[in-house]
């Protein structure tokens, strides 16, 4: 593999693991806060999910690097500017039906991608997508059927999850533009070409939608710039909890 697809792959690498790492953390903030117990241990193995995935990415990218880094100082040893997550997973929990829908939003594509993912003529993205799959349509079944019951609860629960859709909806368009490494490597058949999943997740969200009684938002608005490391302010108040005990007593190994 050149220098070039080198660097290609192990950004995308570790752009796909910011990904799940921040998302797995906003879902463990439930943890204690959770509505029922079961929530409580759900959004927990959700949340271990998506951390677990984050690791073999990071730990993926560390090889392609082999530049002396490992999954934990890929994780724990970057500031805010170098994390490359998509805005969305970044978003503070917010109340249930928030972190419902947003899951439930992403759970869409993260389906549809893993899969395009797991086809990649790259064996460890491809073995990374396969696992990660059976994991996300799991998610997916559990966030669509929340969003039904949530829309099509009470009048409260309805406004909640509307206004979730309506804060969320112009994060959404970045799920679906890669940046300039990955467009790369999906001409070279490494990865899935996310501007073509656009059309399913829709598809998929608006039967969700009318199920649930919810009505789609206008694209009259919408956000970007997370694969460029410009992020909202919340990102960095995040990592600052989770980085601490790494910043603090650094190399240390439990």
């Amino acid at each position: 593999m050149s220098t070039g697809a080198s660097s290609d792959l192990c950004a995308y690498s570790i752009a796909l693991g910011d990904d799940a790492l921040i998302l797995g953390q906003r879902l463990a903030e439930w943890v204690s806060n959770a509505p029922s117990l079961e929530e409580e241990l759900a959004l927990a193995n959700v949340a271990l999910d998506h951390i677990g995935r984050a690791r073999m990415f990071y730990g993926h990218a560390a090889a392609v690097a082999a530049d002396g880094r490992d999954e934990d100082t890929i994780a724990f040893g970057r500031d805010t500017r170098t994390f490359t997550n998509l805005l969305i997973n970044e978003l503070p929990r917010g109340d249930f039906a928030f972190t419902m829908v947003r899951q439930f939003l992403v759970d869409a594509f993260n389906v549809p991608f893993l899969a395009a993912l797991a086809g990649s003529n790259e064996p460890t993205l491809a073995a990374i997508g396969e696992k990660a799959l059976k994991e996300s349509t799991y998610h997916l079944r559990r966030s669509r059927d929340w969003v039904q019951r949530l829309g099509d609860g009470t009048q409260e629960s309805h406004d909640r999850a509307q206004r979730a859709a309506d804060e969320l909806w112009g994060y959404t368009r970045e799920l679906f533009e890669p940046f300039a490494a990955e467009a790369r490597l999906t001409t070279g058949g490494v990865t899935a070409d996310r501007a073509a999943l656009q059309p399913l997740w829709r598809q998929q969200v608006a039967a969700t939608f009318d199920e649930a009684t919810l009505r789609i938002p206008e694209d009259a608005w919408s956000i970007r710039g997370g694969r460029d490391g410009v992020h909202t302010e919340h990102l960095g108040y995040l990592l600052a909890e989770m980085q601490f005990m790494q910043r603090a007593y650094p190399g240390q190994r439990w």
